[in-house]
């Protein structure tokens, strides 16, 4: 780290290529000109950062192997599933409950791949995209609500707890 400090030509003793005196104001400055020209590569790597998104992208690809072993109602049912979830987690959200915010993008994007999966399918089959946001459409009424899976898991250890103090 370099300290510079302002101060009058008598004070300071430098070359006199590193002293300018260009300027015609009454201001007296230097202008420091380094020997040796100072390179900044554009762009760093460490290796531990290729390292983790080697294993990401491992992680990636055996999670869109799981989806594509699935069937398109299951996708289907996931999907209504993660939403329910991401209602939760905006819930929780807004009551100011303790929360990971990771998890919002988390679920995004595995809905995202889902449908994504589902698409593929439907252009193998040759629908349009038309015909498919109709079809959509379709499907966004059929669902039928219910409670996400975190809450059904929350709700069986309420009912867990009341029954342990029933017995006891």
């Amino acid at each position: 780290m370099i300290n510079l400090s302002i101060a009058s030509p008598s004070t300071v003793s430098l070359p006199s290529t590193v002293l300018s005196s260009t300027s015609k104001s009454s201001f007296i400055g230097l202008q420091i000109r380094s020997p040796f020209s100072v390179r900044v590569a554009a762009k760093t790597t460490c290796a531990g950062s290729r390292n983790s998104s080697v294993v990401m992208m491992a992680k990636r690809e055996e999670e869109l192997k799981e989806i594509r072993a699935k069937t398109t109602e299951e996708i289907n049912e996931e999907v209504v599933d993660l939403k329910g979830e991401l209602l939760m987690l905006r819930l929780q959200k807004s009551a100011r409950n303790e929360f990971k915010s990771s998890e919002f993008r988390r679920m995004r994007k595995r809905i995202a791949r889902m449908l994504t999966v589902k698409r593929e399918r439907e252009i193998e089959e040759g629908v349009g995209k038309r015909l498919s946001r109709k079809l959509d459409r379709k499907w966004k009424k059929s669902i039928v609500v219910r409670p996400p899976p975190s809450l059904k898991k929350l709700r069986e250890e309420e009912a867990a707890a009341e029954e342990a103090e029933k017995s006891a």
